[in-house]
């Protein structure tokens, strides 16, 4: 097997093998049909194979997921035209991926995943706080993903056998989509990056080819008349719309950028990492958010649904919504273990001492439970989906700025510090927290916060005093919080940097 250097709590490690594992045969991690050794630590330089088209299927199908449709029916809800969702759905992911790209360059600099890079900027302590909410994020996703297939379950039961059309309705159809969904996303996401890539590549042939056809039949089906109607929304509707786009896609996925791309070859250009990112998500992305848009503005009673896939069930024959449904559940999959298997090595880089599969295993339980929950005692979908992407873009982004501030001076990483979590580390700085960075990042999120709303119902449960101002109606919260946070850590947080490398 190949050999595993774990993340210590009290001991700074070897480099490149640990003691245990002097005399372990030198068999590269992630050979395919092998289980994945490596946890958080960096990939060496001979093991790193990678290219840019490899990140372009892992990217592609794991964006052509059914939740682009939601997406797109939430812009439609703000008042824009089909035409002007087109637009902002076009903005918002190719946009928002290529930050995902911009942060893969750490990866392919560092050999590590995004959030233990992270150390070497906010300390091996200060970057408990962006870890925490990057892991937050991740299993977020997972909830909102599993939560999705088990209504794919639901709605196909309620085409072939007649049950409830929605998870309150049909209780044990939803707890078996969630059992059958969680179960094919460990099958994948604990073998590790190998398989992922496998994966993903021949997932994006099949499948978009498949989403492609059955697309064409919703197509006739749309209500063009409907569609024509629409009037245009306001330029503050398209900023808010590509906001909700961006938070929704690229920016979720920001802190893993780096996850995939640490087995990217030393000699990859830039450029093409971001390429890669940007065309291969935001390709599958403006497909589905414009379908989804279509469909909302063909039928306004979408946005009310309780189960986003009724659409399918009454627009399709039902033979054609069965393949469909069937095609959004495998297209779910191909998001959601790239999600656990990244939400893994986030789990590790809080410094818990356990094997990266057990980490999975605690991600799936956590995830299991929450998607239950969301299923059998939230009312509605798109209220709390919208309310959940918004709110995390908001400390996430303002990660981002200051991650993003740092690479654009930082070369290289110490692979050893970054392991090192004892208060001789060169990455501990002031009791292993670096004030340069985590200040501004916590500034940044309370600026933002005073012009959020959090409104997962027609109630909201907080309004910002600053609401009401441009940026807070716009829904611009999480691009000031980068801004904001890039600002200040430019200011007082890249002395030193080239030294700390």
């Amino acid at each position: 097997m190949p050999t595993e250097i774990p993340d210590p709590v009290t001991a700074p490690p070897t480099y490149p093998a640990d003691a245990a594992h002097a005399d372990a045969p030198p068999v590269q991690d992630g050979a395919l049909g092998s289980l994945e050794q490596r946890g958080i630590e960096p990939v060496p330089e001979e093991e790193r194979h990678g290219n840019p088209l490899e990140l372009f299927w892992v990217w592609f199908a794991a964006n052509i997921s059914v939740l682009g449709l939601p997406l797109g029916v939430s812009l439609i809800a703000l008042g824009l035209s089909v035409w002007q969702s087109i637009l902002v759905a076009v903005i918002g992911a190719f946009g928002s991926f290529a930050i995902v790209g911009l942060i893969s360059i750490a990866g392919r600099r560092g050999g590590a995943p995004s959030l233990t890079l992270s150390r070497a900027i906010f300390g091996t302590r200060g970057n408990a706080g962006p870890t925490l909410v990057a892991l937050l994020s991740r299993l977020g996703w997972e909830t909102v993903n599993t939560s999705t297939a088990a209504l794919a379950v639901v709605t196909i039961a309620s085409l072939v056998l007649g049950t409830g059309a929605d998870a309150k309705s049909a209780p044990l159809v939803a707890v078996v989509g969630v059992v059958l969904f969680v179960g094919f996303t460990v099958s994948v996401s604990g073998m590790g990056h190998a398989i992922i890539l496998v994966v993903q590549k021949w997932s994006t042939w099949i499948f978009g080819a498949v989403n492609l056809v059955i697309l064409a039949f919703l197509v006739f089906r749309i209500d063009w008349a409907q569609v024509a109607q629409a009037p245009n929304g306001t330029t503050a509707a398209v900023l808010t719309g590509i906001g909700t786009i961006a938070a929704g896609t690229g920016i979720g996925w920001a802190n893993s950028g780096a996850d995939m791309a640490r087995y990217q070859a030393p000699s990859v250009r830039a450029l093409s990492l971001v390429a890669s990112a940007s065309a291969g998500a935001g390709i599958p992305l403006v497909i589905m958010i414009s379908m989804g848009s279509m469909l909302g503005a063909s039928d306004a009673a979408i946005a009310t649904s309780a189960n986003p896939l009724d659409t399918i069930r009454s627009t399709l024959p039902h033979s054609i919504a069965v393949v469909y449904l069937l095609v959004s559940f495998v297209g779910l999959l191909l998001s959601n273990h790239l999600s656990v298997y990244s939400a893994g090595l986030t789990t590790l880089t809080l410094g818990l001492r356990v094997r990266r599969v057990y980490a999975v295993i605690v991600d799936v339980v956590v995830t299991t439970t929450a998607s239950l929950l969301f299923l059998l005692v939230a009312h509605g979908f798109y209220g709390p989906f919208i309310t959940f992407i918004s709110l995390l873009a908001v400390p996430i982004s303002a990660w981002v700025g200051i991650f993003l501030v740092d690479l654009a001076k930082r070369q290289s990483y110490d692979p050893v510090a970054l392991l090192d979590l004892t208060p001789g580390s060169r990455y501990s700085y002031t009791g292993g927290v670096r004030w340069a960075a985590v200040v501004p990042w916590v500034v940044a999120i309370a600026v933002a916060a005073l012009f959020m709303q959090i409104s997962p119902g027609s109630t909201p449960w907080y309004t910002g005093p600053l609401f009401d101002t441009w940026i807070g109606v716009n829904g611009m919260a999480w691009l000031l919080a980068a801004v904001i946070g890039g600002i200040l850590y430019a200011l007082v947080g890249l002395r030193g940097v080239e030294r700390d490398a």
